[in-house]
């Protein structure tokens, strides 16, 4: 029986808070997305701690999509999210937006305005950086500073009835300039932005800041544990703040440390650079981070999920070794995908003593790892089979357990065979070997007592369909290539991508989409979405191992 896991720091605080009847021992989180791009893997571990936790002691969990900025948001990426989601194995409560609550906001703001506690100001973005001084140095009030509660009031009435351009005026919270903390130097509350939103359309000319939306939002909804991630640990004061001065529910924001992998980047801003600068094949490329490529790629929910619960949650950033994640889906594939051969480099094998013409079926199990089996499929054995050419050996070195001249091994759940002669062509290439068979050797009942060491895969020539196999690798060559000299981009992996036609078992003609296969001794695919009949196309999800190591001392 294993050992139970300690509680991490965030559950110690919920415990905490239903032993002492916080909220009457309720519990109601939030994953509160920005429609202005995919979800990647990091994503996916807050999507695992805010639902999970809630399913722990018995909450509910809400999506909330933070529509505040209508340049960059797109109801393509609200669908796509709602998608990772689901398929992920979560649910929510409710699917709520910041926008649902634009009339409420706005309320909020005037109440600070009649409180004194906000202002309308008509510096430019340069002259505020500006006046806000240094983190050494206290920031500068302006003459906007001093305004009237009438004025503010009006001029803030004016910015919504759209009488003023954008950038030209904003309001912003009357905090402390000399604060050492700068997002409490007066904040930006509002902007105006004459832009169609993709909800409320034009209704709406300004738009409330993040800062401003997000603790009021996670109030309205009486949000109990409000979890975002390290970098928001400066805002939480000003989130506080908010919540103080207008009395309203007092959620709490926690933060934990996000999940950042190594050798790729999680920076929506520069996974749009990849897409827009097509250096990946859209959001959904395979070789992405994000959810949809990663599902793409032949990834499961659950090796996710193991993934994100085995990187644990702390309270420092770290860089999680991407490794640790392919371990997560060997390990899940290993108990689920069915066993196919294909032969992804080939080289022709004639058995000279099976006769010719004759095609006998043979049976191979598709997932030896499932307890009282997972089933079985037909296998068609001929005269002539493709082999890998990595099989064979000219001049074969001591202990290798294939092919070569005089040397036997075992074609998988079928017969011994012994490499008599090859044929080469003009170049000097090997181009066609020819063995023999032994009758007695039969997989499952073999009585010729030879002993061989090697087994390999192999296709009948006259039954074997081919198919497109696309090959990924890590998109970038260096760890961490967000924190290198120059532009991220010039750490892009160049063969990352290779795509090559192999010749695979019939069986996989019908390769359901969505199932996990292990090509024997290559690695694990999938079908991908651009798969046809007339044009199958196969995605390696991870190799057998972890080659990339290997690799990794050698540079």
């Amino acid at each position: 029986m294993s050992e139970e896991r300690s509680l991490n720091f965030l559950e110690e605080i919920i415990e905490n808070d239903i032993a002492n009847g916080v909220n009457n021992g309720r519990v109601l989180t939030r994953f509160p997305p920005e429609p202005n791009g995919y979800l990647h893997i990091g994503h996916a571990k807050s999507i695992c701690l805010n639902f999970g936790i809630a399913q722990k002691y018995n909450g509910k969990t809400n999506l909330r999509f933070d529509d505040t900025n209508p340049v960059t948001e797109d109801t393509e990426y609200v669908e796509s999210i709602k998608e990772d989601i689901k398929w992920l194995g979560f649910e929510w409560a409710e699917e709520l937006y910041s926008s649902d609550y634009f009339d409420q906001l706005y309320e909020f703001a005037v109440t600070l305005i009649k409180k004194g506690l906000a202002y309308v100001d008509d510096s430019s973005a340069e002259e505020i950086a500006a006046q806000k001084g240094t983190p050494t140095e206290p920031g500068t009030p302006n003459q906007y500073r001093s305004r009237s509660i009438e004025e503010n009031l009006q001029l803030f009435a004016d910015m919504k009835a759209g009488k003023y351009k954008d950038g030209e005026r904003v309001l912003r919270a009357k905090l402390d300039l000399a604060s050492p903390n700068m997002h409490m130097r007066d904040p930006l509350m509002y902007r105006i932005k004459h832009a169609h939103h993709h909800r409320t359309g034009d209704a709406w000319c300004i738009y409330p800041m993040y800062d401003f939306a997000h603790g009021q939002s996670d109030a309205i909804e009486k949000i109990t544990h409000s979890i975002c991630t390290l970098e928001f640990i400066p805002h939480r004061p000003l989130y506080d703040w908010f919540i103080e001065n207008l009395e309203i529910f007092p959620s709490k924001q926690y933060e934990f440390a996000r999940g950042n992998i190594n050798y790729t980047v999680m920076s929506k801003r520069k996974l749009l650079q990849l897409v827009n600068e097509n250096l990946v094949n859209g959001w959904d490329d395979p070789r992405m981070p994000t959810i949809s490529g990663l599902r793409r790629r032949g990834y499961t929910p659950l090796s996710i999920r193991n993934f994100c619960e085995r990187i644990g949650i702390a309270r420092r950033e770290n860089l999680i070794d991407y490794s640790l994640l392919e371990f997560c889906i060997r390990e899940d594939l290993n108990k689920t995908a069915w066993r196919r051969m294909a032969v992804l480099d080939p080289i022709k094998m004639v058995i000279t003593n099976y006769p010719e013409g004759h095609v006998e079926m043979l049976e191979g199990e598709n997932n030896p790892e499932v307890e009282g089996g997972d089933g079985s499929r037909q296998l068609p054995f001929s005269r002539e089979l493709w082999i890998e050419r990595e099989d064979f050996m000219e001049n074969p070195p001591k202990k290798f357990f294939r092919l070569g001249p005089g040397l036997m091994t075992r074609l998988k759940n079928a017969y011994i065979v012994r490499c008599d002669d090859f044929v080469k062509d003009a170049e000097g290439n090997v181009t066609e070997i020819h063995c023999s068979y032994f009758p007695e050797s039969k997989s499952g009942s073999d009585t010729s007592g030879i002993n061989v060491k090697g087994t390999i895969h192999w296709v009948s020539i006259p039954h074997a369909k081919t198919a497109e196999i696309r090959l990924y690798d890590r998109l970038f060559k260096v760890e961490d290539p967000s924190n290198e000299d120059g532009d991220f981009k010039e750490y892009i992996n160049h063969e990352s991508l290779q795509v090559q036609t192999a010749y695979i078992e019939p069986d996989l003609a019908k390769a359901e989409t969505g199932r996990g296969y292990q090509f024997i001794r290559k690695g694990y695919f999938c079908v991908d979405k651009d798969s046809s009949s007339e044009n199958l196309i196969f995605n390696r999800t991870v190799t057998l191992k972890d080659a990339w190591a290997k690799e990794v001392k050698k540079m």
